[in-house]
């Protein structure tokens, strides 16, 4: 069985998939059966007791600002980055 370190490395790995498949535009059809893909672990590692909703949170959220960066940014920093 693999430890936590490494299941989490493997979901991390996993999310960065997704959300640069995401931001290239990739097929519906193949984000989709990627979504899944990652909402199937995420559910197995919660059954098993393996992780809490709280640490599977702090991931995908840590992940999905890594791949598009703050969910809310100033306007000055909306500004800067239009000009």
């Amino acid at each position: 069985m693999k430890s936590k370190t490494e299941v989490m490395a493997e979901l991390r790995t996993m999310l960065a998939d997704v959300f640069t498949a995401k931001a290239s535009g990739e097929a519906y059809g193949r984000l989709a059966r990627a979504h899944g893909y990652v909402d199937g672990y995420m559910r197995a590692l919660l059954e098993l007791g393996v992780v809490s909703k709280a640490e599977l949170l702090d991931v995908v959220n840590t992940e999905r600002e890594r791949s598009s960066g703050p969910g809310m940014r100033t306007m000055a920093e909306v500004a800067s980055a239009a000009a």
